[in-house]
């Protein structure tokens, strides 16, 4: 019935936002014990030569990218933050994978976004050694990037 289609979104709504919360929250908790229990620049092996603990002060984006112009650098993820939130409340009727791929996006550069504000970088902690350290945040951008473009590809972004 065309009348219940409100009150079906209102609980979709609710938990896309939980999972958005959900991703800065842990993303910010396990920052704060990263700066608290680990060393800028020394590693902490959890399996050695495969998965270390490695603080890093990241000033760019992407794989330190930008790091020479701070300022322009938030102003143009405040701005990209701001378009991913409206996007996120402009696509109500996509598919529920396309939102939860947009919550995950946006909780992330939320996550990421507060650490430039708070610290003037962003706190990167996790080290795999093959590729270049990231964190939480950085994880729930990327499966929230495969996600929509899985979605594109099988032609579920409009449904």
């Amino acid at each position: 019935m065309p009348g219940n289609r409100g009150k079906r979104e209102a609980p979709t709504i609710v938990l896309l936002l939980l999972l958005t919360l959900s991703i800065v929250g842990i993303d910010q908790y396990t920052k704060h014990l990263a700066l608290r229990y680990l060393e800028a620049g020394a590693t902490f092996p959890i399996i050695p030569d495969f998965f270390h603990l490695t603080l890093l002060y990241n000033t760019g984006i992407a794989f330190g990218l930008f790091r020479a112009h701070p300022t322009l650098l938030v102003a143009l993820i405040s701005v990209s933050l701001a378009f991913l939130v409206y996007l996120k409340y402009r696509l109500k009727q996509a598919h529920i994978l396309v939102r939860v791929g947009l919550a995950l996006i946006v909780g992330g550069a939320i996550g990421n976004w507060v650490d430039r504000l708070r610290y003037g970088a962003v706190v990167d902690f996790l080290d795999f050694r093959v590729w270049p350290i990231f964190n939480v945040a950085d994880s729930a951008i990327t499966i929230g990037v495969c996600l929509y473009i899985i979605l594109l590809w099988t032609g579920r972004v409009n449904r």
